[in-house]
């Protein structure tokens, strides 16, 4: 496949950054695989604050610590007023719906409910949810499978007019394949054999196309990825991109789902404008879109600036991850990273002793506003984690003082990442991305021994947003 070379300017107006307030998000419903890919995209974001509700009670209680199960479904008469209670009660801004039938119901009643709701508009949340509408509105492109009105050839494949994934959907092989059902609300479409891709995108308020990610789905679980990767953006996936955005309206995250014929030519299968649950993928690049979804609404600028490698990803039930990048120094950070909402962030402190196991460095790069040695004892962390503990002013910045070499850059501030990032052009990784450091072997062991010298340079500064 032809590498698409072209550059998507997603440059940021630094001037333009300020520390906003904390922004209060509901998930519903958050059961499902993808509200947990939301959940793990958010929840350790400093300006956002997650709420899951669900009308049925499963995986949700186990993950989110906002968590309501007794909603009403979206079909009782009183759900409007209940979900209107909820938003209320938690103080909502902004509700993302992790459901297309969902999705088009709080689109459709977005003016009697007190929050913004992730969709571009009700219109584009109809014609995700109904395939015969999304394939009559890109009309032209060269892309859309071929669709019969009737059985006329074998195989074909019969998919669901109003579903997701894979859900109810078969292949038929010969007439004696036919079930007996009412076709009338399926799509029968031609059969597509090859590799199947869905590609993450991303639409700035003015209906820029900012970002375009393609992932292979290699191995399914009930319609969801289990085992997957990053892979390279083509002109011919990018093209397909751009005409869906210029044919519907986005704003925010979205996605399709694509497969290839018999010739290698890929065909639409889907368009999406909610999250989908393998976005985690993508996220581990660098990526949060559900994050950039959140400025988008709030009309904050956003820049986009993905980590230039692939990443692969198998899950069983949960979700694991590798790198392409060999690294043996990490730089980390204080407030808002090895800590949060003054606790300590437990999976970052499981990565320190996950680096002391495979004897990479750690060295502590802090502006934190007090004498970190005390407050490291506060909260019984303990200085031998670290190579090097470096303590600087506000005035200074933690760019000056990172060695590039086989080294990783951790922080939660954006503007610390991005300043990083332009100058020695390594990987920089915001909380939520420690997932894909994490190494789920045996903990390895300790390479060698150091002499594990600490340094501080100056106390005093703060923690830039």
């Amino acid at each position: 496949m032809e590498k698409q070379n072209k550059m998507i300017d997603t440059k940021l107006d630094l001037s333009k950054v300020k520390k906003q307030k904390v922004v209060n998000v509901l998930i519903f419903p958050a059961g499902e695989n993808n509200s947990i890919e939301l959940h793990d995209a958010l929840y350790a974001c400093v300006n956002v604050r997650v709420v899951g509700a669900s009308s049925i009670d499963r995986h949700g209680s186990y993950v989110f610590e906002n968590y309501y199960s007794d909603l009403p479904l979206i079909s009782d008469k009183n759900f409007i007023q209940k979900f209107n209670e909820l938003i209320e009660k938690e103080k909502i801004d902004l509700v993302f719906p992790t459901h297309d039938t969902v999705a088009k119901f709080l689109s459709d009643n977005e003016e009697f409910i007190n929050a913004k709701i992730t969709c571009a508009d009700k219109q584009t949340a109809l014609i995700c949810r109904k395939k015969s509408l999304t394939y009559n509105v890109l009309a032209g492109g060269d892309f859309l499978p071929t669709i019969y009105k009737k059985i006329e050839a074998f195989p074909v494949f019969v998919k669901p007019d109003e579903g997701q994934g894979a859900v109810d959907s078969f292949l038929i092989k010969s007439e004696n394949d036919i079930p007996k059902i009412d076709f009338s609300n399926y799509v029968i479409c031609e059969y597509l054999p090859g590799k199947e891709f869905t590609v993450d995108c991303f639409t700035d308020n003015k209906r820029n196309l900012l970002f375009v990610s393609p992932r292979s789905r290699q191995r399914l679980f009930a319609g969801i990825t289990a085992q997957g990767q990053t892979e390279d953006l083509t002109s011919e996936i990018f093209e397909i991109a751009k005409f869906i955005n210029e044919k519907i309206f986005f704003k925010g995250l979205w996605a399709f789902q694509i497969k290839q014929d018999s010739s290698g030519k890929f065909k639409l299968l889907e368009v999406t404008a909610r999250v989908p649950g393998t976005q985690g993928l993508t996220r581990m690049r660098g990526v949060n879109l559900p994050l950039l979804t959140i400025y988008t609404f709030m009309d904050l600028p956003v820049s986009i600036e993905p980590n230039d490698y692939n990443v692969k990803m198998d899950s069983v039930l949960i979700r694991r991850y590798k790198i392409d990048y060999e690294y043996d120094t990490v730089y980390f950070d204080f407030d808002d990273t090895l800590t949060l909402r003054e606790k300590i962030n437990l999976k970052a402190i499981w990565f320190l002793y996950q680096c002391k196991n495979f004897g990479k460095k750690v060295i502590l790069l802090t502006k934190h506003k007090d004498e970190i040695y005390s407050t490291l004892k506060k909260f019984a962390i303990h200085e031998d984690l670290f190579e090097k503990i470096i303590h600087i002013t506000e005035d200074e910045e933690k760019v000056d003082f990172v060695n590039p070499a086989k080294s990783i850059f951790i922080d939660n501030a954006f503007i610390e990442r991005h300043k990083v990032k332009a100058k020695f052009n390594i990987p920089t990784f915001d909380v939520d991305q420690i997932d894909c450091l994490m190494d789920w072997t045996n903990g390895g062991k300790i390479i060698g021994e150091r002499n594990m010298e600490k340094t501080v340079s100056y106390v005093g500064g703060g923690i830039t947003n």
